[in-house]
């Protein structure tokens, strides 16, 4: 299959994954486990000569959720200005992490992953921040962090689960297929 053809079923994968484990994830109960800052980072690492891709696939697959759970559940997709800038901002930084990755190996991928699930937690807490719902001073965001303390492990778990599958599945896959390579060659 050409490469063009491969990348754009792994994008529509990645899409389709995202959105997907938002949906199981609510009907779970599971806050935050979904590995959206993953599919970033996997999207970033993946598509680096393709730049727009490999930030849009993470952006679309919340949107995609977002739509789902706005006109077919009672959960609000669209939840304030600011707090979606935010998040889709987060999955903005978590792609950017997967474009910085050298050749991925196990330590720097966990490492990475634990840095995408930080940056998301970061980011899309501040977004939540500037919502007001703990006041605009400094004791205000302190306590908007330490309140996203317990969504943090969830989301924590969610990015490594997601990030081991999605690493070590890709990885399985170049091995068969250089052995299948090397298979028709002899």
């Amino acid at each position: 299959m050409k490469r063009n053809n491969t990348d754009i079923l792994i994008a529509l994968f990645l899409v389709i994954f995202a959105a997907s484990a938002r949906i199981i994830n609510a009907d779970l109960h599971l806050p935050n486990f979904a590995p959206l800052a993953a599919i970033g980072l996997f999207s970033g690492a993946m598509f680096k000569e393709k730049r727009a891709m490999a930030f849009l696939i993470p952006m679309l697959g919340q949107l995609v959720g977002d739509l789902y759970f706005q006109f077919f559940t009672a959960i609000p997709g669209f939840y304030g200005v600011s707090a979606m800038v935010f998040n889709y901002g987060a999955l903005v930084s978590a792609a950017a992490l997967g474009v910085m990755m050298k050749q991925p190996r196990p330590a720097t991928t966990l490492a990475y992953l634990f840095g995408a699930s930080t940056a998301f937690f970061l980011v899309s807490n501040f977004g939540y921040f500037t919502q007001g719902w703990n006041g605009y001073s400094f004791a205000g965001l302190i306590k908007t962090y330490v309140d996203g303390i317990p969504f943090f492990k969830y989301t924590l778990a969610g990015d490594m689960v997601g990030g081991i599958a999605l690493f070590g599945g890709y990885f399985m896959l170049q091995q068969a297929s250089l052995k299948n390579a090397q298979k028709v060659k002899a």
